[in-house]
């Protein structure tokens, strides 16, 4: 794993907290920036792995 996957992994997961914490307390600005980061974690996980990719297809 890179350090792309690895933060995207991160940030998905905070996301996901912070999304669900939202929704406990009722507040939907957390519950958006919850969705935010999981996007965000997600598309840089998405780099990672391409970047991974491309890296074993160049070996």
């Amino acid at each position: 794993m890179n350090k792309n996957q690895v933060t995207g992994e991160i940030k998905d997961l905070a996301g996901k907290l912070q999304e669900e914490a939202g929704k406990l307390t009722g507040n939907k600005e957390q519950q958006a920036k919850g969705l935010g980061k999981q996007v965000e974690g997600k598309a840089q996980k998405g780099l990672g792995d391409a970047e991974e990719f491309i890296e074993d297809k160049t070996k």
